[in-house]
C-alpha cells in the first residue's frame, strides 16, 4: 500500500500557505518526469485553509517550479494581489471548488495520450471498461464496469467553456478531457488527485496503445 506524503499535514484540515505550494510544487515535478506538462503547459492548484485558492502563475514551467510560481486568487478567480497573474484556466479549477467544498487539488495535464485520442475522438466520450486501476476514480469498485471520460470541445474563452461544462460536474468521477488539449482531475487532496490523474494517464495510454495495435492488425 502507498502511503500518503501529505498525511499529517491533511489531517489538521486544509492547507496552510506553505504546505500548498510544497505540494504543488512536487506535484509540477512529478507531472513534468511523467511528460504530462510539456513546455509551459498544464495547472496546479490547492484549496487554502482560509478558503482561497493556491494556484500556479501564467507561464511558468512545472518542472521547474518554485513557491514564487504559485499565487493566491479569490473562489471567484480574481488575483488576491493586484497585478498577479494566474493561470489562463483559473475559472475551470475555481469552479470545481465553488461546486464540491470537499475538493481539495485540482491538476491539468497536457499528456500525448490525451492529446491525440480526444483527437481520434471528434464526437461522444472516452469509455474505459475491465482495467482494474478503473478503482481509484470516485465511486468505483470494480474493474467490471463502465468508466465514462467525458470529452469537451476546446474553447479559448474559458468563462463560455466552464458554462458548457457546469452541467456535468456531478456525472464524472474520472475528470474530463479537453479535445486537443488535456485533462482535469481532482481529490480530495493533492495525493488523491495524483492517484486519479496517474491512473487516468495508465487509462489513456492503454487505450491509444490498443488502438495502435488494432491499426496495425489490421494493415498486416
Amino acid at each position: 500500500m502507498i502511503s500518503n506524503p501529505y498525511a499529517r499535514a491533511e489531517a489538521s484540515g486544509l492547507a496552510s500557505w506553505d504546505a500548498a505550494c510544497a505540494r504543488i510544487v512536487a506535484a509540477g515535478r512529478r507531472m513534468d518526469k511523467r511528460g504530462w506538462v510539456p513546455a509551459t503547459a498544464g495547472n496546479i492548484s490547492v484549496r487554502l485553509a482560509d478558503g482561497r485558492i493556491a494556484i500556479t502563475r501564467s507561464g511558468g514551467h512545472k518542472g521547474f517550479l518554485e513557491a514564487s510560481g504559485v499565487m493566491e486568487v479569490t473562489l471567484g478567480g480574481d488575483p488576491v494581489v493586484p497585478g498577479d497573474r494566474p493561470s489562463a484556466e483559473t475559472l475551470l479549477h475555481t469552479q470545481l471548488y465553488a461546486h464540491d467544498p470537499a475538493i481539495g487539488a485540482v491538476l491539468h495535464g497536457h499528456s500525448v495520450a490525451a492529446t491525440v485520442l480526444s483527437a481520434l475522438t471528434p464526437d461522444g466520450d472516452i469509455t474505459f471498461s475491465g482495467y482494474e486501476v478503473q478503482k481509484v476514480f470516485a465511486g468505483q469498485t470494480t474493474h467490471d464496469a463502465d468508466v465514462v471520460l467525458k470529452l469537451f470541445d476546446n474553447d479559448q474563452d474559458i468563462a463560455r467553456l466552464a458554462r458548457v461544462v457546469a452541467p456535468h460536474l456531478d456525472t464524472m468521477p474520472a475528470g474530463y478531457l479537453i479535445r486537443g488539449h488535456g485533462v482535469y482531475v481532482w481529490g480530495a487532496d493533492m495525493f488523491q488527485a495524483l492517484a486519479r490523474l496517474e491512473g487516468l494517464e495508465f487509462l489513456l495510454a492503454c487505450q491509444l496503445e490498443r488502438r495502435t495495435l488494432l491499426a496495425a492488425e489490421a494493415h498486416a
